[in-house]
């Protein structure tokens, strides 16, 4: 065999292996779910005080519920994107800094602890989302 056909058959086996994993990512990715929803926002800070927001969205991620929250409301975040999707540095004016005190935003949704950043986490009617201020530990 040539080194041609070696190397197109190389890149052909690439490009099937990418499409295998792309379509396993697709059928195991979190589904969303349209329409108007009622969820709950809450904000557990560092002496354990709760903040609860109730809203009515379309949104189908959390992240753009937040943004929504952060237009009408009095809550406010900041974040960024890492490896792992979106992440929470701060909420209400409370940042956590992973590096000085190993502190961190954790998402629970409806008590159970998050799988996704944010802007990954699909939001569906009657859902509890809580951010607490954790330090690991």
């Amino acid at each position: 065999m040539t080194e041609n056909k070696k190397r197109t058959y190389a890149i052909a086996l690439l490009v099937a292996v990418a499409l295998i994993f792309y379509g396993i990512w697709g059928l195991l990715k979190p589904k969303t779910q349209t329409g108007s929803k009622s969820i709950v926002i809450e904000v557990k800070d560092d002496q354990e005080l709760t903040k609860k927001y109730d809203m009515k969205t379309d949104a189908e991620y959390l992240s753009e519920a937040m943004d929504e929250l952060r237009k009408t409301s009095d809550f406010t975040y900041d974040g960024g994107t890492g490896e792992y999707g979106m992440y929470i540095t701060a909420i209400n004016g409370l940042t956590a800094d992973y590096e000085k005190d190993q502190a961190y935003w954790a998402i629970y949704v409806n008590g159970e602890y998050g799988q996704y950043g944010a802007d990954q986490q699909p939001v569906a009617d009657k859902d509890t989302f809580s951010f607490v201020y954790e330090i690991y530990e």
